[in-house]
């Protein structure tokens, strides 16, 4: 069976397809399908909101079932910033360098670092269902830039302690939002396949 992945982030790709493929299920993305999602607006006011606009549209354009993420980081002493517009906070070209060094900038006078990453994960089937989790991870934002490894704030983002730039990728999939989020979705969707008698 063939799920249509709502993303043009190779490395949610990859992590998908870790927990899709022993399912028997196809992961491509919508741009392996022919279909554009470039006027997809993510409007909505949460994350679970934005996952359900992406997945639901690239269903609709392809009539195959497809997953979507949103997820982001959420600074406490920031009133939640930068949240669902992690991915743009900074403006359109900023880099993660530049996202992490403005968090950095906007906490140098404030104690509270506490932060938290979500993940949200939607599917939507073409027969109308929809499976929906969400998962978090609560960490500190560190004083400097930590570590080479991961993406986006992950060199800011301290868990227990340590940057999530430190971490490999199978340490961080045990403890991230992301990886949470992952787990809760592949249990969602066994039940689903099961409950509804789909090979």
């Amino acid at each position: 069976m063939k799920y249509i992945i709502a993303t043009n982030n190779p490395k949610k790709l990859v992590e998908l397809e870790r927990i899709l493929n022993p399912l028997g299920i196809n992961a491509v993305t919508a741009k392996q399908e022919g279909i554009s999602l470039a006027d997809v607006e993510e409007n909505g006011k949460t994350f679970k909101e934005n996952s359900y606009i992406k997945a639901y549209a690239a269903c609709s354009k392809s009539g195959l079932p497809a997953i979507a993420d949103d997820s982001g980081i959420c600074v406490d002493a920031l009133n939640g910033e930068p949240g669902i517009y992690s991915a743009r906070f900074g403006g359109e070209n900023a880099t993660d360098s530049d996202k992490n060094e403005l968090i950095l900038e906007r906490l140098k006078d404030k104690s509270d670092r506490n932060a938290h990453y979500t993940c949200a994960i939607t599917c939507v089937f073409p027969n109308g269902k929809v499976i929906q989790v969400e998962d978090y991870c609560h960490g500190e934002i560190a004083l400097q830039p930590e570590g080479t490894g991961g993406f986006g704030y992950d060199p800011i983002f301290l868990y227990e302690g340590k940057s999530f730039g430190y971490y490999t990728a199978e340490e961080k999939d045990e403890v991230s939002h992301r990886g949470k989020a992952l787990r809760a979705f592949k249990d969602e969707l066994i039940k689903y396949l099961e409950d509804n008698n789909v090979k």
